[in-house]
C-alpha cells in the first residue's frame, strides 16, 4: 500500500463550449421539432447545428503531483488556471477527463463557505445541518459546538433565525463550521476572504492548527503571505497545467515575478503624458534587488531598492525626489527623502537623473508593498506633485535564520518587521541569592 495521502497522474479536465441543453421539454416542443426536422428533409433544408456546440476547452492537462501524510501545499495561480476545478475533482464535486487519483483518507472540504445553511433556520439549527452536510457526525457536532459558536463570536445569535445575521456573521459561522472538521485531508478554497482582518487572522491559524494536527492541507489563496507562511511547498497552475511545484517562498517569489502579479515598473515614454510639472517629470519608477534586477517579489531578508527615473526642464531649482510606502491594509508607512551628501542643496541643471533609495532587508513586514513617487522644491519650499501607487511589489517571508520570525509559525502583525538586536542576561541558581554573580548572554 502507498504511504502518499494523496495522488494524481496525468490529470485532466474538458469542458464543452457552446452546447446548451434544455433541461425540460414539452409534447408542443417535441411535435414542433418532429414538423420542422420533416420540412427540412421535404425540401432539401436540414437545421445545421450552430459551429461552437462542439467546442471543447481544457480546465486541467496533465496535472501530476503527490502529497505525503500531514503535508500542507499552497496551490497559487491567476484566475482561471484551474485552481477551483482541480479542487472540485479531489473532493469528487465533478468527474475525471482523463488521468487518476488516488486519495487516501477522509477528505474534508472548504470549496463552498455556507453550504448547507438555511435562511429560515437558526445558528444553532444551522450548526447542525451544515456539519451534517459537511460529514461530521452528530456526536462530533454536538461535542464541538461550544467551540464553533465561540470561534464565530455569534454567542448572543445563535438561536436567531440566520436570515437576520449581517453577511460578516453568516460569513463567520458558516466558515467555523466547515473549520472544525477533523479529516486526513483538507481541501481549502480562498477562505480568507471572509470576513474582517481580524478573523482572518483566526482563519489563518486555524488552518495552521489543522497542519499541526498531522492532516494533509491543500490551500488555494491568492494571498501570498498566507501561502509563505502556512505551506513549506507550492504549486503553481497556469492555463491548467503545472508551471512550477517546489519550497513556497521560491514558487510565490517566481509566481509574482512573472508578470501576473503587480507591476514592478512602470514607464511613461511619452513626456507629455508623464506626471509632473514645468520644472520636472518622472519618467520611470522601477523596484530593483541588490543585483540589478526589476523585482515584483523579494526576500524579507534582502535590501530592495526603489528608482525615480526624472528629467529636469527648468534650471535654478533645489529639488528634493521622495517616495512613499503603503501596506495593503493601506497604512502609511513611510515616506522618505533623497538626503545624500552630493545633492543636498543643490541645483539641478536639466537634464536626466535616475535616483534610488535602498530599503534595508529586515524592516519591512510580509505582504504588498505600494510605492507612491514625489517631487518638492526646496527655496521656498513646496511640494510639485506626488503620483500614488506608481508601482508595487511583494515581501516575502522566509522563516529560519537571519529573519526576524525565527523559529515562529503564527502571524506577526505590524507593518514593519525591524530584525532587532536581543540581550540576556542570566542569572543561576537561587535569583534571590544576590552573592553569584550573574552570567551575560548575548
Amino acid at each position: 500500500m502507498s504511504a502518499l495521502a494523496l495522488q494524481l497522474h496525468d490529470v485532466g479536465k474538458q469542458y464543452r463550449l457552446g452546447g446548451v441543453r434544455t433541461p425540460y421539454r414539452t409534447l408542443r416542443d417535441t411535435i414542433a421539432d418532429s414538423a420542422s426536422r420533416l420540412k427540412g428533409r421535404l425540401t432539401g433544408r436540414v437545421p445545421r447545428r450552430a459551429a461552437g456546440d462542439d467546442a471543447q476547452m481544457w480546465a486541467l492537462r496533465h496535472v501530476s503531483f503527490s502529497l505525503e501524510p500531514g503535508e500542507v501545499i499552497g496551490l497559487i495561480g491567476r484566475n482561471g488556471a484551474g485552481k477551483s476545478t482541480l479542487l472540485k475533482i479531489l473532493s469528487r464535486i465533478t468527474g475525471l477527463s482523463e488521468g487518476w487519483v488516488d486519495v487516501r483518507g477522509r477528505v474534508g472540504s472548504l470549496l463552498e463557505v455556507g453550504a448547507g445553511f438555511h435562511p429560515e433556520l437558526t445558528g444553532r439549527e444551522n450548526v447542525f445541518l451544515s456539519s451534517a452536510v459537511l460529514g461530521m457526525r452528530r456526536q462530533e457536532a454536538l461535542r464541538k459546538f461550544d467551540e464553533i459558536v465561540a470561534f464565530a463570536s455569534v454567542e448572543r445569535f445563535v438561536d436567531t433565525p440566520v436570515k437576520h445575521y449581517s453577511s460578516g456573521m453568516f460569513l463567520r459561522l458558516a466558515f467555523a463550521v466547515a473549520a472544525h472538521l477533523e479529516p486526513e485531508i483538507l481541501l481549502v478554497d480562498e477562505v480568507l476572504a471572509v470576513g474582517d482582518a481580524r478573523f482572518q487572522r483566526k482563519c489563518l491559524d486555524k488552518m495552521q492548527d489543522v497542519g499541526q494536527r498531522g492532516s494533509t492541507v491543500i490551500f488555494v489563496s491568492h494571498n501570498m503571505p498566507a501561502i509563505t507562511r502556512l505551506c513549506a511547498r507550492a504549486v503553481l497552475l497556469d492555463e491548467g497545467t503545472v508551471a512550477r511545484d517546489g519550497p513556497a517562498h521560491e514558487v510565490v517569489a517566481a509566481y509574482l515575478n512573472s508578470g501576473l502579479g503587480s507591476s514592478a515598473a512602470r514607464e511613461w515614454p511619452e513626456p507629455a503624458k508623464a506626471p509632473g510639472t514645468a520644472e520636472v517629470r518622472l519618467r520611470a519608477v522601477r523596484v530593483r534587488t541588490a543585483d540589478g534586477r526589476v523585482a515584483e517579489a523579494v526576500d524579507i531578508r534582502e535590501t530592495v531598492g526603489v528608482e525615480l527615473e526624472y528629467e529636469v526642464l527648468q534650471p535654478g531649482h533645489v529639488l528634493m525626489p521622495h517616495f512613499t510606502l503603503h501596506n495593503a491594509e493601506g497604512t502609511f508607512v513611510f515616506v522618505t527623502f533623497e538626503q545624500s551628501d552630493e545633492w543636498r542643496g543643490r541645483i539641478r541643471e536639466p537634464g536626466r537623473y535616475v535616483t534610488t533609495g535602498w530599503i534595508p532587508g529586515n524592516l519591512l513586514s510580509e505582504g504588498a508593498a505600494i510605492i507612491g513617487a514625489a517631487f518638492r522644491v526646496l527655496n521656498p519650499d513646496r511640494s510639485l506633485f506626488w503620483e500614488q501607487d506608481a508601482v508595487a511589489f511583494h515581501v516575502i517571508d522566509h522563516p529560519g535564520p537571519g529573519s526576524a520570525r525565527g523559529d515562529f509559525h503564527g502571524v506577526i502583525p505590524g507593518a514593519v518587521r525591524p530584525l532587532l538586536q536581543w540581550t540576556t542576561h542570566y542569572t543561576p541558581g537561587d535569583s534571590h541569592d544576590r552573592d553569584r554573580p550573574a552570567v551575560s548572554v548575548a
